[in-house]
């Protein structure tokens, strides 16, 4: 009964994150993280540019670390019903996270890098290829998406054997 609490109450954690963290919460952070084109024109110097675009890494990084609450849950549900075949594939979906997350942090990091307000590059053109990571970083994340709320599904879904659920309706029985 214990472990049915547990896992009832990490599902109860699991389902709000991965809906509001993972599918809405990418518009919100894309547009808090990325130096805006409100501020792109009042940036004169390249020291200036610089550390607005320094300043996003803090906003990525607590980014990273709300995005993986669905993935800590899966790791718990794994430590409370471990199985080798649902093991493997958290594995995988934590190297999968990994990838994403540091596509992601690139991207974000090197689009907040391109603009400097007159239209002359502060930095390399390679910067200017950033642009291209969103659909390596949808390529990742589809595949991602679907292993976990498949995961958290087969998780947080009620696993009672016949035997024991037929005892249980003959004490219930009058």
């Amino acid at each position: 009964m214990r472990a049915l609490a547990a896992r009832a109450l990490i599902a109860v954690v699991f389902w709000p994150s991965l809906f509001f963290f993972w599918f809405l919460g990418p518009f919100v952070f894309f547009l808090l993280s990325t130096t805006s084109g409100e501020v792109c024109p009042r940036l004169e110097t390249r020291a200036e540019f610089l550390d607005a675009a320094n300043s996003a890494l803090p906003m990525l990084v607590l980014q990273n670390l709300i995005y993986a609450v669905p993935i800590g849950c899966l790791v718990l549900w794994n430590r409370l019903v471990p199985q080798p075949a649902r093991a493997r594939r958290i594995i995988t979906c934590i190297k999968l996270f990994a990838v994403a997350a540091a596509l992601g942090a690139l991207w974000e990091y090197g689009s907040s890098l391109v603009c400097d307000g007159y239209g002359q590059p502060f930095f390399s053109p390679a910067w200017r290829m950033t642009s291209y990571l969103p659909i390596a970083n949808l390529a990742v994340n589809i595949p991602l998406y679907i292993l976990v709320f498949s995961l958290g599904r087969a998780f947080s879904m009620r696993e009672d054997e016949p035997a024991a659920d037929a005892a249980h309706a003959d004490e219930n029985a009058p």
